[in-house]
């Protein structure tokens, strides 16, 4: 564990930050590798491919999906965990540079369209650091150029860490009930809370209400079972907790921008190449 650990020490500190002035890149299948805590000078595009990866930083948990990318502002601790030895991840490590745009100070999860895919594709033979004026870094410099103009909404794929112990067990109650309908004025009760204590524990300490984290974890898990693509469109839905399949479609559609059934039939184009 310890030769492991070094490993990734060396990777993200000797490689990524030993040249100052580069922009470092590393496409690979993770295989069982997960990526410890850790932080590096740069700013970090890193796409997924395959399946979902989980960025936990200090404050929150991100959950990137296939064929969507997360920004990581340089200086930000986070450590990376694949779901599954088949996730092609695709990195970029972008220098910071004086006057940058607001964008590139926040965290954030955007899906990739056709014109940065393409991009990506174009990037799928480099690997190490890409040299200031040299073809490469004018075209890696360009794909950071455009993020600004096409990654306009940023997705709510992340659930806060809570800081209050006692929100741990009403968290883990929803994680092992998502197949099932949870009524906030059940789990109140339950757990020996008024419903307007509740809600302000929740609003305090995650800065969302029961509601809005209930929602995003089962869209969350409904993306996981959709990228296993053993169960249909209706049949997630039930997994989840939805009775009806047109309410869980629009929900899906207003934290992804896509229906299920879309994102069920993309196709995993960059693993491919």
């Amino acid at each position: 564990m310890e030769e492991f650990n070094n490993k990734i020490e060396q990777y993200y500190v000797k490689k990524v930050d030993a040249d100052k002035k580069s922009i470092y890149c590393h496409h690979d299948l993770m295989g069982e590798l997960f990526t410890t805590t850790h932080k590096h000078d740069k700013a970090q595009l890193l796409y997924a491919e395959g399946d979902v990866v989980f960025v936990t930083t200090e404050t929150k948990t991100y959950f990137l999906p296939a064929r969507h990318l997360i920004w990581i502002p340089n200086g930000v601790v986070h450590s990376i965990h694949p779901k599954s030895e088949s996730v092609m991840m695709r990195n970029l490590y972008f220098p910071v540079e004086k006057g940058e745009d607001a964008f590139y100070q926040n965290e954030g999860i955007y899906p990739v369209n056709n014109l940065l895919l393409q991009m990506m594709l174009f990037t799928n033979q480099w690997n190490g650091d890409l040299k200031k004026g040299s073809p490469n870094y004018v075209i890696a410099k360009a794909i950071k150029a455009i993020l600004p103009q096409i990654c306009l909404t940023n997705l709510p794929l992340e659930l806060p860490l809570p800081k209050d112990v006692r929100l741990n067990k009403i968290l883990r109650h929803i994680e092992n009930n998502l197949g099932e309908t949870i009524l906030f004025s059940d789990v109140a009760h339950q757990f020996g809370y008024s419903e307007r204590s509740l809600y302000r524990l929740f609003q305090k300490d995650l800065n969302m209400s029961f509601i809005q984290y209930y929602t995003i974890r089962r869209i969350l898990k409904a993306i996981e079972l959709l990228l296993d693509r053993k169960l249909s469109v209706k049949e997630v839905a039930q997994e989840v907790g939805y009775s009806s399949v047109p309410t869980f479609s629009n929900t899906f559609f207003k934290i992804l921008g896509q229906r299920p059934s879309d994102y069920l039939n993309g196709e995993n184009i960059l693993k491919s190449r």
